[in-house]
């Protein structure tokens, strides 16, 4: 039997006969020759079956075979410079593992969003998805490749938490036996106990927050990764979170520049995200918003309309420091230099894409940090491990956190971060 090799792999075996195991993905005739589109997860390759060399009871089968029909195929691998991926397959033989029981939902006709959302598990199989699905893998080995290679110590942090670490209006309360639990809203609180124990570590998981949202970067479940670094200090999150950013979006460009194409996504705008990034304080990006006629004033956050207007005056991701730490989470560490602000950072992506990290200096104080916590009314009981951390040989450190979603939305180029995860969750959609 021939050798079973998967269609990302066929420009290593032209001139062999080999085996295709995957699904028809479309089909046209000529009347003498088939042409048939088969994917298998790798790639899609055309399959040229002519009635010589199938057979006419198979050559009359393939004329009949409805779309995501299972296949098995032998063929034999034929360079093909007009096609996309340089070679063809020329059939000997195939059998039908499977054929639909009804016609396929999703036909090359145009379907809205809200029909194809529905039928998502199906939608997963189109040609742009599986670039997209693709491009997320690579962000994440890209990640994990960044930060084992220097020494990071990967920390998996709870799901269930007791307490707010964001603020307590966005939370999922669950039924915890006898008591109340929340999912998390971020692992970077249990990341600090791990830098304190391992010196620099990551947390990558799931983050849940149930704000009532419906704006195109916004879902109800997320991924995030968060380093946190003992010894470290803005600058230095600063210059972590920017070398950070240009290996992820390099890895990409190295090893993804096809599934780029089939998103038709200009590759020179990643190909400008080189260091250094520009780095403006909080009241430099206030002056810039009011020069562009936004009304914007200290003390305000920014939305989506703020950073893009910003985003709009770099080729490359900004870092916006020192906002004033009112509108800040309550264990940033404030500036000396100026109290009213938080030794913090957002990195905006270009292109209107928005904040993809969130950083800041943590407080390593103990009574300033019980001051803040009783500040923000968090329940002091459910926060005593975490102020351990500062009884306990405290030490000024720093860390950050990336949405994964946001940031395959800005490399794949996407108008909305549904398309980002396979089954994504917002306010109005938990199926399927």
């Amino acid at each position: 039997m021939p050798a079973h090799v998967y269609i990302d792999e066929l420009a290593h075996h032209i001139g062999e006969e080999v085996t295709l195991k995957g699904w028809l993905y479309g089909r046209r005739s000529s009347g003498k020759i088939h042409f048939l589109q088969l994917r298998d997860g790798t790639g899609i390759v055309q399959c040229v079956a002519s009635r010589a060399d199938v057979g006419e009871e198979l050559f009359a089968r393939a004329d009949k075979l409805g779309q995501e029909t299972s296949l098995i195929l032998d063929g034999v691998v034929r360079e093909d410079k007009r096609s996309p991926i340089g070679v063809e397959l020329h059939a000997q033989r195939f059998s039908v593992v499977a054929e639909p029981t009804q016609e396929y939902p999703i036909s090359p006709k145009e379907h809205g969003t809200a029909f194809l959302m529905d039928h998502r598990h199906l939608w997963l199989r189109s040609r742009r998805q599986v670039a997209i699905l693709r491009i997320r893998s690579e962000i994440i080995r890209a990640i994990r490749n960044y930060f084992d290679g220097r020494g990071f110590t990967l920390m998996d942090a709870p799901i269930f938490t007791p307490a707010a670490c964001e603020g307590t209006s966005n939370l999922f309360e669950v039924n915890y036996f006898d008591d109340k639990a929340y999912l998390t809203q971020s692992g970077q609180l249990y990341g600090e106990a791990g830098a304190m124990a391992l010196g620099k570590v990551y947390v990558f998981g799931p983050t849940f927050r149930a704000e009532k949202s419906k704006t195109r970067r916004h879902l109800t479940e997320f991924w995030m990764v968060e380093p946190e670094v003992a010894y470290l200090d803005l600058d230095g999150d600063m210059d972590l979170a920017e070398d950070f950013l240009v290996e992820v979006v390099g890895q990409v460009l190295r090893n993804r520049r096809p599934e780029l194409a089939v998103l038709e996504r200009d590759l020179s705008k990643l190909e400008s995200v080189q260091k250094p990034f520009p780095r403006i304080r909080y009241e430099e990006a206030i002056a810039l918003l009011q020069r562009k006629g936004k009304p914007a004033q200290f003390g305000d956050d920014f939305g989506a309309d703020e950073e893009t207007a910003i985003s709009e005056e770099f080729d490359r991701p900004v870092m916006i420091h020192r906002y004033p730490s009112q509108i800040k989470a309550f264990y940033m560490k404030r500036d000396p230099a100026d109290p009213r602000t938080a030794l913090c950072v957002d990195v905006i992506a270009p292109e209107g894409y928005g904040e993809i990290i969130g950083g800041s200096q943590r407080e390593d104080d103990l009574a300033t940090l019980e001051a803040r916590i009783a500040e923000h009314k968090l329940p002091r009981e459910s926060f005593e491990w975490y102020l351990d951390l500062r009884r306990y040989g405290s030490v000024p450190h720093a860390g950050f956190g990336l949405g994964i979603e946001r940031t395959v939305a800005w490399l794949c180029g996407l108008h909305h971060v549904r398309e980002t995860i396979p089954f994504p969750r917002m306010l109005e959609k938990i199926t399927p």
